[in-house]
């Protein structure tokens, strides 16, 4: 698994770090899956660059909350029996021992063996949201992130939310949803070959570890405002949605 990590990223992407010159522009598909054009994501969010070790934390801090630390050994006191003296302490020739459960005995404890323990620690909020940009940034600039207008099916299928996602060309994609795809999110939570992610789950483990992302351009304006990059005024979001039509460019851890 963690080689697939490594790999997700582009390792052209190391040093200082910077953020791309005007907007990200990333592929728009209509809902019958047809590609509509281009549609623009903030460059704060979606366009930055470097930073690999931020990546490489924030997927240990995940793993690492994820383990359930329950190893566990039994010492000499945990062990039942040998509560006798196998033998008297003098005379015997032998070496002096005072219980059959000491941990130099066959059967007996273990010396600094591993106890219950949480292996979770957290990160400064301000290195997740910005290890989250990387990831989502990574995914933008390398052609992998999708955008659809809407997730809507028919019916709550999944045999038709499996045709949907092979029809747009993916395989092992993470799909991000909002509260509107609540149909999409029953019909496709099956599919073994691809996950979905509420916005407020969105994490950098999950973005590197699928070779594609999808999201609703509602949904990327959500995660937009989720790290920090305040939404479009009324203006922007008309003449955005003006910009909308066919062949034209549109504008589109750890809280």
């Amino acid at each position: 698994m963690e080689k697939r990590i490594d790999k997700g990223y582009q390792k052209g992407h190391r040093g200082k770090g910077h953020q791309v010159d005007g907007p990200v522009k990333v592929a728009l598909f209509s809902a019958s899956r047809e590609r509509t054009g281009d549609f623009e994501l903030s460059a704060a969010v979606f366009g930055r660059t470097g930073h690999e070790g931020l990546l490489h934390e924030a997927v240990r801090m995940q793993l690492a909350k994820r383990r359930a630390g329950t190893a566990a050994t039994k010492t000499r006191g945990l062990i039942s029996g040998g509560g006798r003296k196998p033998w008297r302490q003098k005379g015997t020739g032998r070496a002096r021992a005072g219980s059959t459960r000491s941990p130099i005995w066959r059967g007996g404890g273990t010396i600094f063996g591993p106890v219950p323990r949480d292996y979770s620690y957290k990160m400064p909020k301000k290195a997740w949201r910005r290890a989250l940009s990387l990831a989502l940034s990574d995914r933008a600039l390398n052609g992998k992130l999708m955008i659809v207008e809407s997730l809507e099916l028919a019916e709550a299928k999944t045999k038709q939310a499996a045709a949907f996602l092979t029809a747009l060309g993916l395989r092992h994609a993470l799909i991000v949803i909002g509260d509107e795809d609540e149909k999409f999110l029953r019909a496709a939570r099956n599919l073994s070959a691809h996950k979905l992610l509420a916005v407020a789950g969105l994490n950098v483990y999950d973005v590197l570890n699928y070779d594609e992302v999808v999201m609703t351009a509602k949904t990327a304006r959500a995660i937009e405002a989720r790290l920090g990059v305040a939404p479009a005024s009324s203006d922007d979001a008309a003449a955005g949605d003006s910009a909308a039509a066919p062949g034209v460019e549109s504008s589109g851890v750890e809280s």
